[in-house]
């Protein structure tokens, strides 16, 4: 699958206290208790780092989350679906490069972000099978690319648009090269070799990264 998608931020989806949840309507469809939806998002993550997507199934989901399996095809017509609007939901909605002022700030926030997320027990194992699981189901790789990889490139751009707003790159700086790096280095190291990181292993990074952007 082309260009690695930036790696998600832990799943998060804590539980509303029991019986407060309020309920929402889809349009034309039942009332759907906020309180179901989120321990079926939980019991997915669960599921998705036990089994992998391959073997994931909605029926386990639902036997986790203590749901019947009709309260899941309520919500998502298809495992494909489910995993997408869920992955989709942490990924993106919770994400956005943070504005510290300076480049140097920006980079070193994104790479923590990214760091800690990788470093979580969910994480850890769903991003590389999803990636792997990608590159043998096209429909999963697409819907990857549109909702995830694209969205959040999207948004790590802006950290170096601020930059070239503030002159701290020039205007011509490789875009493309620079999201690859933001990302690329930190995922091998946590997420393909499985080394740690040193303390100032982020730092020493950041440096780095800064100074191929000039490059």
């Amino acid at each position: 699958m082309p260009s690695t998608p930036t790696p998600p931020p832990p799943p998060s989806t804590p539980a509303s206290a029991p019986g407060r949840a309020p309920a929402r309507r889809l349009p034309g469809g039942p009332v759907l208790q906020d309180s179901v939806t989120e321990a079926i998002a939980e019991a997915f993550f669960e599921e998705l780092a036990a089994v992998g997507y391959a073997r994931l199934s909605l029926e386990a989901v639902a036997k986790r989350a203590g749901a019947g399996k009709a309260a899941i095809y309520r919500r998502w017509a298809s495992k494909l679906e489910m995993t997408v609007d869920l992955v989709s939901a942490v990924a993106v909605a919770e994400s956005g490069p943070a504005d510290t002022g300076t480049l140097r700030g920006d980079v070193l926030a994104f790479v923590t972000e990214v760091a800690d997320a990788l470093n979580q027990r969910l994480p850890a194992r769903i991003i590389p099978d999803l990636l792997a699981e990608a590159g043998r189901t096209p429909e999963l790789a697409r819907a990857l690319l549109t909702n995830v990889r694209d969205a959040r490139r999207g948004r790590a751009t802006q950290l170096l648009e601020r930059a070239v707003d503030r002159g701290e790159l020039p205007a011509d700086v490789d875009r493309e090269i620079a999201l690859d790096l933001l990302v690329g280095p930190l995922y091998w190291r946590l997420a393909v070799v499985h080394t740690p990181t040193a303390p100032d292993h982020l730092d020493r990074l950041t440096d780095k990264l800064l100074a191929a952007f000039r490059a």
